[in-house]
C-alpha cells in the first residue's frame, strides 16, 4: 500500500525509512528528498526494480537513470578506470550537485538501460537521502515526476505525478530548501581523456576549474595539438556521457 512519512518527525522518518528499505528490497519505487529535487529511487542491481522506475516516469531505457552512493568509497566499486581528476572533483564537491558519468565495473551485474558501458554517479547532500542509501545501498534515482513534467519539490508533488506507482514517499520538506533556486547537478563525462561538462548546473565551471583546471565547458572542445592531462586518463566512449538528453535529471 502506498503511504508518505512525515521525514520532519522522527518517529515517522524511522518508520519511513524502515518501509522504504523493505520495498527497495522488495523491488518496489521510492520518492526521496535530495538536495536539488526529489528523485524516484530502485534497486540499482535489479533489471526489474529499474524497469519499474523508468515505467512510473513513462521514460524508455535510452535515458537510463543515475546511481546515488551513500559514501565516497563505494566510487570504486562501482566504476572502473577512476582517473586522478575525477577523484579530485568527487573528493571536493561530494556530498553535493555533481555528477560523475564513469565506465561502470564489467563485473557488477546490474541494467541501468542502454549506457554503453557507463554509469552516472552523484553523493547527494541530504541526510534523509543519506540515511536511506545507508541501509539501502546504491540507488538508481531519477526526478521523481513524468517526463516531460516539472521535477517535484515535495514528496505530494511527486505523488501526484506517480501516484500507486511508488510504495513509499518520503516527506522531508520542499527540495531545494525553500528559497534556494531549483538547481540540477552539474554532470561532468570522465570517461575520456580530458573531463568535460555536459550539463551545467550546481556547481559552476569555475569551481570546478579550481580543482582541475583542464576541465571543458559545456560545447568547448580541446585544442588538436593538447596533450590529454595526465589526471583525467581513461578510453573515450560513444554513451550517455555524450548524450546530455540522456544524463539524469537530479
Amino acid at each position: 500500500m502506498t503511504t508518505t512519512y512525515n521525514c520532519t518527525i522522527d518517529d515517522e522518518r524511522a518508520q519511513g525509512l524502515e518501509h522504504a528499505q523493505r520495498a527497495i528490497s522488495e523491488k518496489k519505487c521510492v520518492v526521496l528528498p535530495t538536495d536539488t529535487v526529489y528523485g524516484i529511487g530502485a534497486d540499482a542491481f535489479s533489471p526489474h526494480a529499474v524497469t519499474m522506475l523508468l515505467v512510473s516516469k513513462g521514460r524508455s531505457r535510452t535515458m537510463p537513470p543515475p546511481v546515488l552512493i551513500p559514501r565516497i568509497n563505494a566510487l570504486d566499486g562501482l566504476a572502473t578506470d577512476v582517473s586522478a581528476g575525477a577523484r579530485k572533483l568527487a573528493e571536493a564537491f561530494w556530498p553535493g550537485g555533481l555528477t560523475l558519468i564513469l565506465h561502470a565495473q564489467p563485473s557488477l551485474d546490474w541494467d541501468l538501460g542502454e549506457t554503453k558501458g557507463t554509469v552516472a554517479l552523484r553523493m547527494p547532500a541530504d541526510e534523509v537521502a543519506l540515511e536511506l542509501l545507508t541501509l539501502t545501498g546504491p540507488l538508481a534515482v531519477s526526478s521523481a515526476n513524468r517526463t516531460g513534467q516539472a521535477p517535484a519539490q515535495t514528496a505530494a508533488a511527486a505523488r501526484e505525478q506517480l501516484a500507486d506507482s511508488v510504495e513509499v514517499y518520503l516527506e522531508g520538506g520542499p527540495r531545494p530548501l525553500e528559497g534556494d533556486a531549483g538547481v540540477p547537478s552539474t554532470i561532468v563525462d570522465a570517461t575520456g581523456p580530458v573531463l568535460r561538462v555536459v550539463r551545467n548546473g550546481a556547481v559552476s565551471l569555475d569551481r570546478l576549474r579550481e580543482h582541475v583546471p583542464g576541465v571543458l565547458g559545456l560545447g568547448e572542445i580541446p585544442m588538436a595539438e593538447e596533450e590529454p592531462h595526465a589526471d583525467n586518463t581513461g578510453a573515450p566512449d560513444a554513451s550517455v556521457a555524450g548524450n546530455p538528453d540522456a544524463a539524469p535529471e537530479n
